[in-house]
C-alpha cells in the first residue's frame, strides 16, 4: 500500500472557476439516503438488491488501473493511499481493506485522505444519489402520480423493492421516501417515468454527472442495478452526496429512519400505511451495529459486481464529514459500514492535523442562487421528517439520535438568506 507520510508540502488545488464569495449559509440538516443492499446470497436483507441473473461472481482486482483521473488534485489520481500526516495526527486505522475510499470535509471540501479516489468501480445503489440530484428538484414533493403498468417495466429480477403497485396512486414524497429508505428500484422506475422515461433519465443523470464534474461515472441504468459498463468512484459518489445535501428535501429524505409508506387497498377499497426501515446500518443501528454517532444520512448499495458500497456524512463537535467506502475485501459482518465508522473516527480525530491530499471540486455552473426558505418553512420540514423518527433513536448519545435531531431541527436556512455556491460548495453546520 502507498501511504505518502512525509512532512507535509502545501496543497495547490487547480484553478477554480471564479464565483463570487459566499453571502451566507446552507444549515446542514439530515443528510445520507437510504440504502440498497443488492446482493443474491440467500440470505439477502430485506430492501436488498440482487444482480442481474448474468451479472456474475464478484471480483477483486489486485491493483487500481494505471492513469486514473486526477480531478481535485494530482495525489487523488495516485495509486494506493494518500495521506499528509502533520503534528499529533493519528494514524489511519489498519482494518480498512475497501478497494477505494475517501474522507472528506463536507464543508470546506478538502480532502483529508484518500485510498484509490478515482478508481472506476460499480456502485450500487450509491448511484441512487445522483438519481436524486437530478430528479428530486423537478416535481413538488406533494405531486400525486397514478402508477400505470409501464411505469414498472424494465425492473431487474430481483431488484429491492418498497412495494409500488400499478393502479394506485402514490406522492412524489412517498416515492422519495421509498427510494432512500428501501432503496426500491420500483420507485426509481416511477419517478424516471415521470420524468420522461429510463433512457432519458440516463441521459440526465449523465449531464448531472458531467456537470458536478464527476467524470469516473457512467450511467447506464437509474438505480444502480448491476449493468455492464456502469461504474463511479468513491470521489464522484463523494460529489453526489455533498451535491445532494444542498437540497433540503434531499437531507430530510436521507436521514429518515422509518416512516409510513402507501400499502395496497384492502378488501374495502381502503389503503393502509405500512412501515418502511432505512437500510443504512449506520443511521437505525440495525444487524448488530450501533447507531454512528452524528450520523446524518446518504446512501448505501450491494451487488454481486459492486460488493458493499457506502457514503455517509457525520456532524460532530462542529465539524461536519463525508465519507465513501467502496467493496471492501473484509469478511466481517457488515463491514463496509465498519470501515466507514473506523474512518470518520479518524477524520475527526485528524481534523486540522493533516494537509489535505485533494479538494472536491465544484460543478461546472457553480453561481449564486436565492435561497428563499424562511425560518417556518424549517420548522414545517422538521414537522414532517419527525413520524416514524422516534422508534430509531437510540436516544441522545446515538448517532440515529443525533442525525435526526439535525434533521428535525433547522432544516434549511435564514429567512430569506442569499446562499452562494462558493468554489468548495460548503455546506453549513446547524
Amino acid at each position: 500500500m502507498n501511504v505518502n507520510q512525509s512532512a507535509p508540502r502545501p496543497y495547490v488545488p487547480a484553478a477554480p472557476p471564479r464565483v463570487p464569495k459566499r453571502a451566507a449559509g446552507l444549515v446542514l440538516s439530515a443528510a445520507l439516503c437510504a440504502a440498497v443492499l443488492p446482493s443474491v446470497p440467500a440470505a439477502a436483507l430485506p430492501g436488498d438488491d440482487k444482480p442481474a441473473p448474468s451479472a456474475g461472481p464478484g471480483r477483486r482486482e489486485d491493483a487500481p488501473p494505471a492513469g486514473m483521473s486526477k480531478v481535485g488534485g494530482d495525489l487523488l489520481g495516485e495509486p494506493g493511499t494518500q495521506v499528509r500526516l502533520g503534528a499529533g495526527a493519528p494514524v489511519l486505522p489498519k482494518d480498512v481493506t475497501g478497494r477505494s475510499w475517501i474522507v472528506a470535509d463536507a464543508e470546506s471540501g478538502q480532502v483529508l485522505a484518500a485510498h484509490n479516489a478515482h478508481w472506476r468501480l460499480p456502485p450500487a445503489s450509491t448511484l441512487k444519489m445522483l438519481f436524486a440530484d437530478t430528479v428530486l428538484p423537478r416535481f413538488p414533493r406533494d405531486q400525486e402520480h397514478l402508477v400505470v403498468p409501464k411505469d414498472l417495466d424494465g425492473l431487474g429480477a430481483g431488484s429491492s423493492l418498497v412495494g409500488v403497485k400499478a393502479n394506485l396512486s402514490y406522492s412524489v414524497r412517498d416515492l422519495w421516501l421509498g427510494v432512500f429508505l428501501r432503496s426500491g428500484n420500483d420507485a426509481v422506475h416511477v419517478l424516471s417515468s415521470m420524468n420522461g422515461g429510463v433512457a432519458k433519465t440516463v441521459q440526465d443523470m449523465q449531464a448531472e454527472a458531467d456537470k458536478l464534474q464527476a467524470l469516473d461515472t457512467q450511467v447506464v441504468s437509474p438505480d444502480g442495478y448491476d449493468m455492464p459498463g456502469q461504474v463511479s468512484s468513491a470521489y464522484d459518489l463523494t460529489l453526489f452526496a455533498r451535491a445532494g445535501l444542498q437540497n433540503k428535501d434531499f437531507r430530510e429524505y436521507c436521514a429518515t429512519a422509518t416512516a409510513k409508506f402507501p400499502g395496497p387497498e384492502n378488501k374495502d377499497k381502503k389503503r393502509e400505511m405500512v412501515d418502511i426501515q432505512n437500510t443504512n446500518r449506520l443511521l437505525t443501528g440495525d444487524f448488530g451495529l450501533n447507531p454512528y454517532k452524528g450520523i446524518a444520512g446518504v446512501k448505501n448499495g450491494n451487488t454481486t459486481n459492486a460488493g458493499a458500497t457506502f457514503t455517509g456524512v457525520a456532524e460532530r463537535d462542529g465539524k461536519v464529514l463525508l465519507v465513501t467506502v467502496m467493496n471492501p475485501g473484509a469478511r466481517e459482518s457488515q463491514a463496509v459500514y465498519k470501515e466507514a465508522a473506523r474512518l470518520l473516527d479518524w477524520g475527526f480525530a485528524a481534523h486540522g492535523r493533516v494537509t489535505p491530499v485533494g479538494e472536491l471540486i465544484a460543478p461546472k455552473n457553480a453561481t449564486a442562487k436565492t435561497v428563499k426558505d424562511t425560518a417556518s418553512a424549517g420548522a414545517q420540514g422538521s414537522a414532517r421528517s419527525r413520524p416514524g423518527q422516534a422508534a430509531a433513536a437510540k436516544g441522545e448519545s446515538g448517532g440515529a439520535g443525533i442525525a435526526l435531531g439535525i434533521a428535525g431541527g433547522a432544516l434549511v436556512v435564514v429567512a430569506s438568506a442569499l446562499f452562494l455556491i462558493n468554489r468548495r460548495r460548503p455546506l453549513r453546520r446547524r
